[in-house]
């Protein structure tokens, strides 16, 4: 009779447990989470979802979790919104930490070398892809949703509607990652002042084109020179036509790893990812999948003529034609430089700075709110052919450590899923704009606001998007080899090293690791170095690695913003 009543008794409060959770989910829908892609019927169906996922958790003891990110205003929101959103709804407490991405970085490393996860789940990103299918440290997420996780899977996630699954996906077909934000690096400028006549005039008087877009580094270069040293001044203000970041810190090598080599042309064709050369300069063997060599000797590119143009237009251009005090900034402190008004573009900029540039009351930002400057595809450099990756985009996802205890893994899904979830992705795209669902994007309110956001939305919404991805599968061992880029960048920063020998020491140590990784064996596609060999061998004008173009400045090339625009809008690239 006792045991008959207290069973009652857990049934009764187990019910109105679910009951003051299915209330705080109206709460949380009526407030929070709109707009949605979802009706309030669908979002609340969805949340009944996850609450009844939560108690089979619950019910084996789970009452908090642990997990990472970096520090980026999506992130911030998911920390101290939907965490808390997700505790009162599921009755699972969420520490979600938020850390510099290199600290990210060192802590997964950390937890793949000792066997042991220090967090639940990791929000990493997909650049190490590459790295979790040859360790084999990761749950592929496409095993667990189908086994040990099918029934703490969401039957609403909609997979499809990811646009950056493709990215997360290794050479085995598995899905490793599942998107949370996604950035792209675009060129940045102010577009009231190309639109000013005065300065048009003047420019089309100097360098016999129009001052627009750029498409190509020369017309970049020549735009740069233009405001910094023939406008010089804008109401009374010192202009600059150029800013970038150059100190000695790891953020210096994401400022390459994302993609800088690609834009000048160095890798092969191919989306993407350069195949078999990437955008690092790592040649893969012909299944696609085993690292051979980053040095020319080898077949590699990250030493080729095009990725030492590559550094070489980096360091001149911002110790020419940026602020004086870039050289010594990290990649946050040069972020909200734009905004203060003086600098006229920037060829690498991160659209994860949209939101921070849009607040009313600063330099670039018209007084109805609308702002002054727009985004555009970064131009390419003079070794760049169509149909090679046009620009980087970072694509956070959500990561699971095999040593992680399965009930704990299972939460943690729960939480990566609700904060990815139709119910709250699109209000988390309007306050992070990092964008993860195609439905999103093309969502209503993005329609009718897409002119408050400089072109992010067509740009998301136009096929040229495609040519913008994250580091590919070539890479073997991230965490080992990005660190190896700002040490040797930094060499030709300071005057230390050519350019040349720079990047010659930086393919050399590439080289150096991949061997060592040969020899140790991973799970899967270990490197296996070629033999060194003259470089002349590998150097050609049909594939990477590109020889050295006789002009590495062709005449420059713009096109007006609008003309670009309408492209987009069109279905067209440009």
């Amino acid at each position: 009779m006792k045991l008959k009543m207290t069973l009652m008794a857990a049934a009764l409060l187990a019910t109105a447990s679910a009951w003051a959770e299915t209330k705080d989910a109206e709460k949380w829908i009526g407030q929070e989470f709109q707009p949605s892609t979802l009706s309030k019927q669908q979002q609340l169906e969805e949340m009944k979802w996850f609450i009844d996922a939560a108690a089979k958790l619950k019910a084996k003891g789970i009452k908090e979790i642990s997990v990472v990110s970096e520090t980026i205003d999506t992130h911030v929101y998911e920390s101290k919104v939907l965490a808390k959103a997700f505790e009162e709804i599921t009755g699972i407490k969420v520490k979600h930490d938020i850390i510099q991405e290199g600290d990210v970085v060192e802590k997964l490393q950390t937890s793949m070398q000792s066997g042991k996860s220090i967090y639940d789940g990791w929000v990493s990103d997909s650049d190490l892809i590459g790295t979790h299918y040859r360790y084999g440290a990761i749950v592929p997420l496409s095993d667990y949703m189908a086994g040990e996780g099918k029934a703490f899977t969401n039957p609403g996630l909609d997979l499809k509607d990811f646009i950056g699954a493709s990215f997360t996906t290794a050479p085995d077909g598995k899905l490793y990652q599942l998107p949370d934000q996604q950035f792209a690096n675009l060129y940045w400028f102010r577009a009231d002042w190309f639109a000013r006549k005065d300065l048009k005039d003047k420019f089309k008087a100097k360098y016999g084109y129009e001052l627009g877009v750029p498409q190509n580094w020369s017309a970049y270069e020549d735009i740069a020179e233009f405001f910094t040293n023939d406008v010089k001044n804008i109401d009374g203000k010192k202009v600059f036509g150029h800013m970038d970041y150059g100190k000695k810190d790891p953020s210096l090598g994401w400022r390459f790893t994302d993609a800088w080599l690609s834009m000048a042309g160095a890798a092969d064709k191919g989306i993407p990812n350069g195949l078999p050369v990437d955008e690092w300069g790592i040649r893969v063997a012909a299944d696609k999948c085993t690292p051979v060599g980053a040095s020319v000797s080898r077949g590699g590119a990250t030493n080729s003529p095009a990725s030492v143009f590559a550094l070489t237009k980096y360091v001149d251009w911002m110790k020419k034609y940026a602020p004086p005090q870039a050289g010594g900034m990290t990649f946050s402190e040069s972020g909200p430089v734009p905004a203060q008004g003086e600098v006229a573009q920037q060829i690498f900029w991160y659209t994860a700075f949209t939101a921070s540039m849009m607040k009313p009351g600063l330099p670039v930002v018209q007084a109805d709110g609308k702002p002054k400057w727009r985004m555009a595809p970064s131009p390419h450099g003079p070794y760049w052919k169509e149909g090679m990756q046009n620009g980087y985009q970072d694509v956070g996802s959500w990561t699971f450590f095999k040593s992680t205890p399965p009930d704990r893994r299972a939460a943690a899904w729960l939480y990566a899923q609700f904060v990815t979830s139709k119910t709250v992705s699109l209000k988390k795209s309007i306050t992070g704009l990092t964008f993860i669902r195609e439905s999103d994007i093309k969502h209503d309110y993005f329609t009718k606001n897409a002119d408050k956001y400089g072109g992010l939305i067509e740009f998301y919404r136009s096929p040229a998007r495609v040519a913008w991805s994250p580091t590919g599968n070539n890479v073997a061992d991230y965490p080992k080899m990005a660190q190896l880029w700002w040490k040797n960048v930094a060499t030709a920063v300071s005057g230390e090293k050519t350019p040349q020998a720079a990047m010659d020491n930086l393919a050399e140590e590439m080289d150096s690791v991949m061997s060592r990784l040969q020899r140790a064996g991973m799970q899967n596609c270990a490197p296996k170095l070629n033999p060194k060999v003259d470089p002349a061998t590998y150097l050609t004008d049909k594939a990477a690695p590109w020889k050295k173009l006789a002009n590495e400045k062709p005449k420059g090339e713009t096109i007006a913003y609008d003309v670009l625009l309408k492209a987009w809008k069109e279905g067209r690239a440009r």
